[in-house]
Order: C-alpha cells, then structure tokens, then sequence
C-alpha cells in the first residue's frame, strides 16, 4: 500500500494510521493485528516525515521521534495504571524540522491499584485525604475471605471496579498469573480455573 502512493520525499510527508509496529510495547487492552492487517516492521514508513499511529494505548517513540503512538487520553485497564497519559504535539516547518512534544493530561478520576489487609485498607487514617474516588482495582492480603469484601469496600471507595486476593490459597493456585499467560488461555478456561479456585471456599463458608 505505501509502494503505491508514489511519496514525493522532497516534500513533507505525514501519515496517520491505526496499526500496530512489530517491537512496540503492548497492554492487555490490544491485539498484535487490527482486523486483518498484521504487525508491520517500521521501515515501511521510511518515505514520511512523520507518523502519527493509533491502537497501542502506552505513548512510545518506534525507533524515533518520527514515528510515535500518543497513547489513549485515558486507562482503559489496569494494565495501565502506571501509564503517564499525554497528548502528543508535533510542530513541522522546513523539510527534516521536526519537534515533538507531550502535554500531560489528568483526568478526574484516576485508575489505580492498591494491595493490602481488609484492616488496612478500612482504616479511617490511612485513606483519609487519599483519592478514594479513583477507579480501583483492589487487591485483600488476608488470608480468609471477607464476607461480601467488594459491598464493604465500595462504602469508601465507591468506583472499586475490580477485587482480588493474594495470599498463600490465590498463589498457590496460581490465581495471580502473569498477564502474558492469561492471554493465550480462552474464556472458558479461565471461567473454570475460576470456579475451581473459589468453589471450595463458597463450599466451607455454606457449611458453616
């Protein structure tokens, strides 16, 4: 497709695109191909002067200031919560003068993680003055479960989103897998080792 567009380099060239570069650091909010298209190595767009990409959600240079995902405004999963989100701004004059730059942008409401005791976390002094609206994904360090944990938790912090536990029973299972791993297993699996992991505790807390 880039062959067949004849490019003038001796006249600016800019590109937008919603593809994804072969070596580009990813989240789990994307796939390594959009629709049919494939990953695509950057030397394909060594005719522009700049390219402006889509799809990966982490702002990253490919290589070069000249070719550059922004990023999205905003988290759209945990997996990046550490992002710094920005909107990348580019300034062009003559032919070779690039300048590139980022403005940093800060929502209302952050997406965060927080890990620690049911204690710790409804501890009045230890989430006072804190941004207890972020949207959180928390995860429970006890080693039982706390009786509806996710309801108790929501009366402080009202947009919890996700809630899990690590503690010896979740790490031995295995429940607290690397991200990589998760993506190559189907819904199904996961719905299973789901069930698996949390049917024996539902059993006992019914026994009792």
């Amino acid at each position: 497709m880039v062959d067949a567009l004849e490019i003038n380099r001796a006249e600016r060239n800019i590109l937008v695109t919603h593809q994804f570069i072969t070596g580009a650091a990813r989240s789990d909010s994307e796939e390594i191909s959009v629709g049919g298209t494939d990953n695509v190595d950057a030397s394909v767009f060594d005719g522009f002067d700049y390219v402006a990409l889509g799809h990966i959600h982490g702002p990253q240079n490919i290589g070069s200031a000249r070719i550059r995902y922004c990023g999205t405004p905003l988290k759209y999963s945990f997996s990046e919560a550490k992002h710094e989100k920005s909107v990348t701004v580019i300034e062009m004059e003559e032919k070779e003068s690039l300048s590139v730059r980022t403005v940093p942008l800060h929502p209302l409401r952050d997406l965060r993680e927080i890990e620690g005791t049911y204690e710790e976390l409804t501890y009045r002094p230890n989430y006072e003055g804190t941004a207890i609206e972020d949207y959180l994904h928390i995860t429970l360090t006890d080693e039982e479960d706390i009786p509806d944990a996710i309801g108790k938790l929501r009366l402080i912090y009202p947009n919890l989103m996700c809630l899990d536990y690590n503690n010896s029973r979740t790490r031995a299972a295995g429940m607290l897998s690397d991200l990589e791993d998760l993506e190559h297993k189907s819904p199904l699996v996961l719905f299973g080792e789901f069930y698996q992991q949390h049917l024996p505790s539902a059993l006992m807390r019914a026994a009792r």
